[in-house]
């Protein structure tokens, strides 16, 4: 039998979330930095590529650490495909740190496996329920603000000082659009729209177009 290795896998959900705290629990279980492996991907891309190496990299009896069950896969059906891969065809060890229930290490007989397996299943389709009510809590959330007059997104620019009369001269021809935006230092769409929404709250305003 060759030397058994230990190796650590991180997961965060976007490129602007935090891995230091995946990273520190891993560091504490004794996890070389050298064996973490890293994706951070958004909701869209769950290609995983420093999980593909890991994996390709993991040999029988080696022992892989995650921080939860839930850095295993998006859903419940992708969790219990990913830890059927791992510990059957791959003979690896997993040990969940947020449950050390999930240790493969232990309990390799019958009713040990039985009762991982149990574990597993409930603790996947929790991860799982989880993950969609916080994302209909969000729409919830959004909705309930939008009704209240919140808005979202960046704050519109201010028009420039000198847009009503490039706008004018834009308007009549005497400049192109894109010196009409140049001189506003704005790029073209920014430019065109705030053209379109001064147009239209003049129109209201003064009940005729300019």
């Amino acid at each position: 039998m060759g030397e058994i290795k230990i190796y650590g896998y991180v997961r965060v959900s976007s490129k602007d979330q935090n891995e230091d705290r995946q990273r520190i629990a891993l560091h504490e279980m004794g996890v070389p930095e050298t064996n973490i492996y890293i994706d951070k991907q958004s909701g869209k891309d769950f290609e995983r590529p420093a999980y593909k190496r890991m994996v390709r990299k993991l040999k029988s009896n080696d022992l892989l650490y995650i921080k939860s069950i839930d850095r295993l896969g998006r859903n419940y059906e992708e969790i219990q495909n990913q830890w059927r891969i791992l510990t059957k065809e791959k003979s690896v060890d997993i040990y969940v740190i947020d449950m050390p229930l999930l240790d493969t290490r232990r309990g390799k007989d019958l009713v040990g496996t039985f009762l991982s397996d149990i574990v597993l299943q409930v603790l996947s389709f929790v991860a799982e329920n989880e993950r969609t009510n916080i994302r209909q809590r969000q729409a919830e959330g959004i909705a309930a603000a939008k009704v209240k007059g919140v808005k979202f997104g960046r704050p519109a620019l201010p028009y420039p000082d000198n847009f009503r009369e490039i706008h004018r001269d834009w308007r009549n021809k005497k400049i192109t659009l894109r010196q009409a935006a140049d001189a506003c230092r704005m790029p073209v769409g920014t430019f065109y729209g705030k053209a379109r929404k001064f147009e239209n709250s003049t129109y209201i305003n003064c009940g005729q177009n300019l």
